[in-house]
């Protein structure tokens, strides 16, 4: 069973979501701020979190930067219409994925599962299976068996999303992929709208990877059509 944690403000919010993910198997925590998400994260296995934008105290973004200096689990924004500004500072600073209020149950759900399926995926080889290949390009090695990745020897913590966008860019090396494969490819939605998210997580896998971020040596950006891992 999968823990998750619900942090929102609104009372409402939260016992609705509670009743969505309760009844499709879940256990859910409940936060009312960023500092009692906090809190939670270090009392029990939080496997995701559904973090609201706008609460009092400490909001949703300094809750997920400070959770990112320590943690990957996966982390869902609940957003406002007409928030575009705030789904985009999320991303920056280490959301996986948003949601928008008013909120459709089956999106709801398909988005955790789509997050947890991920997140799982990197916590090691199922047991059985056989090993899969080390990919490596230039100093970037890629174990898909252990879910690691190292730069020149040294080990990179990736989230889950950073992970598979890297995976797919390392296994077809010097191929072209516009945004919307990438996020159709690693998100498994519909491209609509997902320029903006695609180049948000290919900038923190440069920050991650590169020397110089500014002028990458492995994830180049082909003007007009896409991303693609440079063979090294």
């Amino acid at each position: 069973m999968y823990n998750i944690l619900i942090c929102d403000d609104d009372r409402d919010i939260v016992s609705a979501l509670d009743i969505y993910l309760t009844s499709d198997g879940y256990r859910t925590y409940h936060a009312y701020d960023g500092l009692e998400a906090l809190r939670m994260v270090k009392e029990h296995e939080i496997h995701l979190i559904l973090m609201d934008i706008m609460m009092p105290g400490m909001d949703g973004i300094h809750a997920t930067a400070k959770l990112r200096e320590t943690e990957n689990i996966p982390i869902i924004f609940l957003t406002a219409k007409g928030e575009d500004a705030d789904k985009i500072l999320g991303l920056n600073i280490g959301a996986d994925d948003y949601i928008t209020k008013p909120f459709n149950p089956i999106e709801v759900l398909a988005r955790v599962k789509s997050q947890l399926r991920r997140y799982t995926t990197l916590g090691g080889q199922r047991r059985g299976e056989e090993r899969p290949q080390v990919l490596r390009n230039g100093g970037i090695e890629v174990d898909d068996g252990a879910k690691s990745v190292t730069v020149d020897g040294e080990p990179v913590s990736l989230t889950p999303i950073e992970y598979n966008i890297l995976l797919l860019l390392i296994k077809n090396p010097g191929r072209v992929f516009s945004t919307g494969q990438i996020y159709e490819r690693v998100w498994n939605d519909p491209a609509l709208g997902s320029e903006n998210t695609v180049a948000v997580h290919i900038r923190h896998l440069r920050e991650k990877l590169e020397i110089d971020p500014a002028d990458p040596r492995y994830i180049k950006v082909v003007w007009g059509l896409g991303y693609k891992m440079e063979k090294q």
